[in-house]
């Protein structure tokens, strides 16, 4: 796996600060059921990274204490993490809204009996990855039968109220591009996904997020091997637009990692790029510091989120 850093680092991208705190994003481990061509993250099966007892108990006490009002969950796949039930139980006894970024297929593993249950139970927002509504195009960035899998999901999800209207369990898509190319319109394919899973498989779903490619950890990589990376990185620049910047999602969220250290967010988790400061920020740092108003780490990947119509975890800025 090639090295990002050095290809990204000496940037001109604008300065920019924090504001208010309102989103933990916790990466619960790097083990995943799935391989996925585009996975900025480089999870896979053979991952052994999960967090510890004791920092799943610090993320309760850092929601308490900075009150944060949504948890973001993320991996790998983090319901794999065998303490994300409970973690999940006691955040939402506590009043935070919880997120779950699920992969679909994740519901038929062993194991994982019960789970779509679980999450309805507790209102757990799913935010479930669909790079495409054909089998062709899913099974060759994620594998061979995922498709089939992830439409088995999605409606064992809607049969339990989610993304149906008024239920309150809230189900969003995820789109990311094929290739190095940026997402269409957000709005627009958001229409194509709702027609197209309603006409031929009858799931209905609340929201579609259009994800920019990062150009980081595998997908990057196979942008160096391919000779595309620097016209990729043009791209990016190339649609550069400054409205974005008031709404990227590092101004508002932290992303933890497995052993509990802080980044401005999760692209920047998997650079190693830390919060800026004198030491490596943790959590317990949390719990006596609010980040408000300090600087983000910014570097070249950062254009990612910024250009055309803007990316983030919650989709499209603009």
């Amino acid at each position: 796996m090639r090295a990002m850093l050095p290809l990204l680092e000496v940037t001109d991208f604008p300065a920019i600060q924090r504001k208010l705190l309102d989103t933990l994003q916790v990466n619960l481990g790097y083990k995943c059921n799935q391989t996925c061509r585009h996975c900025h993250v480089n999870a896979g099966p053979n991952r052994t990274e999960m967090m510890t007892e004791e920092t799943l108990a610090m993320v309760l006490s850092v929601l308490s204490a900075r009150k944060i009002q949504t948890l973001d969950l993320t991996g790998g796949a983090p319901e794999l993490h065998p303490g994300f039930r409970k973690l999940v139980r006691q955040a939402r006894e506590a009043g935070v809204h919880v997120m779950d970024r699920c992969n679909l297929t994740i519901l038929f593993e062993p194991g994982q009996d019960g789970l779509a249950d679980f999450l309805a139970q507790h209102q757990v927002e799913i935010v479930a990855s669909l790079p495409c509504y054909s089998l062709e195009n899913v099974d060759k960035q994620r594998g061979k039968g995922v498709f089939d899998k992830s439409i088995a999901g999605l409606q064992q999800l809607n049969a339990l109220g989610y993304g149906q209207p008024d239920s309150g369990l809230i189900l969003n898509l995820v789109y990311n591009p094929q290739g190095p190319a940026l997402p269409p319109n957000q709005e627009v394919l958001e229409a194509d996904y709702k027609r197209e899973l309603r006409t031929h498989f009858d799931i209905e779903f609340n929201q579609l997020y259009a994800l920019t490619n990062m150009p980081i950890k595998r997908f990057g990589s196979s942008l160096v091997a391919r000779g595309q990376f620097d016209d990729y990185m043009q791209l990016l620049k190339n649609n550069y637009q400054e409205d974005n910047l008031a709404n990227l999602m590092c101004r508002s969220l932290v992303s933890v990692d497995w052993q509990g250290y802080l980044y401005d967010c999760d692209f920047n988790q998997q650079l190693g790029l830390a919060m800026s400061g004198r030491h490596r920020k943790h959590l317990r740092d949390l719990l006596t510091t609010d980040p408000n108003g300090a600087p983000v780490c910014v570097a070249d990947h950062c254009f990612g989120c910024t250009a055309g119509q803007g990316s983030s975890c919650g989709g499209a800025l603009d």
